[in-house]
């Protein structure tokens, strides 16, 4: 029998090679992607025969940024991500309260319905989408993109939120009651300050969300000047010949940075919006 020390070390050498597995694996690309972002016109057909450029070079990024399109897809993904969140937060903070805080018939089973939506796939309702949004003279709107961003994300945002108004004392609530306040009121002076942790980890799991989104402005947007980033990177490689990988792969990594950064920055947060219901929900 192997005693608890020699079982907790292969233990932790397991889930060290599972993490290194997972490094290579995600970070691998990223990396290659790196390689080809630094190369100039004429190592780009070295391939796999040199993945450190001889001559590096950071002309690829200053050309993109100092394109026209690409600054604007920039913004355009940076608009439609962050009002979709906020949009996110707006609907689903008070059902997040009203699950957390009212007892009614089957809010167990409603939760799960309201989980099996998020499992839908736009590509499901892409068809319907169109001519629901083209009837109501949405296309090219950013304004009809936001509103899909929306309903996509309010069920997960609606689960986040529900487990840490969870872990806030009712008797809080009660005491607000007590003193007066209705019940909106103890909503928005008591517990959505309280729950500020876990309204910042849902924005930004949102926002990254949004970011990266492509089918639904691919569907709804075909003006290139309201593009975002995520259509706005299949654009430009269609644009771009053989010469010109490096531009696209510094376009690439330009577009997928910031979530990066913004995940490792934040993702002691994120990873308590995650798990804030495993204790009590």
């Amino acid at each position: 029998m192997m005693s608890g020390r020699v079982q907790a070390r292969i233990g932790d050498a397991f889930s060290y090679l599972f993490i290194l597995g997972s490094l290579v694996f995600f970070g691998g690309p990223l990396m290659w992607l790196l390689s080809l972002a630094l190369r100039g016109r004429k190592e780009i057909y070295l391939g796999a025969a040199r993945f450190i450029p001889k001559h590096p070079t950071l002309d690829n990024f200053i050309a993109v940024l100092s394109s026209n399109q690409f600054p604007t897809y920039l913004w355009n993904g940076l608009k439609l991500s962050t009002l979709g969140a906020l949009g996110c937060l707006i609907v689903a903070a008070p059902a997040a309260y009203a699950f957390s805080r009212f007892q009614m018939r089957g809010k167990g089973l409603w939760m799960m319905l309201l989980l099996a939506v998020q499992m839908i796939s736009p590509l499901v309702i892409m068809v319907p989408l169109y001519r629901y949004m083209s009837s109501l003279n949405l296309i090219d709107s950013h304004w009809g993109a936001i509103m899909v961003y929306i309903a996509l994300g309010v069920p997960l945002v609606t689960w986040l939120l529900k487990g840490f108004i969870d872990g806030i004392p009712v008797s809080l609530d009660e005491a607000a009651l007590i003193d007066g306040c209705n019940r909106f009121t103890a909503f928005w002076r008591i517990v959505l300050p309280l729950a500020a942790p876990g309204i910042a980890s849902a924005f930004i799991i949102t926002v990254i969300t949004g970011w990266s989104q492509f089918l639904v402005p691919f569907l709804l947007i075909t003006k290139e000047s309201m593009t975002p980033i995520a259509v706005g990177i299949f654009n430009y490689a269609g644009s771009q010949n053989d010469s010109s990988m490096q531009l696209l792969a510094a376009a690439c990594l330009i577009s997928v940075v910031p979530a990066i950064v913004a995940f490792l920055t934040l993702q002691r947060f994120i990873l308590g919006a995650m798990t804030a219901g495993a204790v009590k929900g």
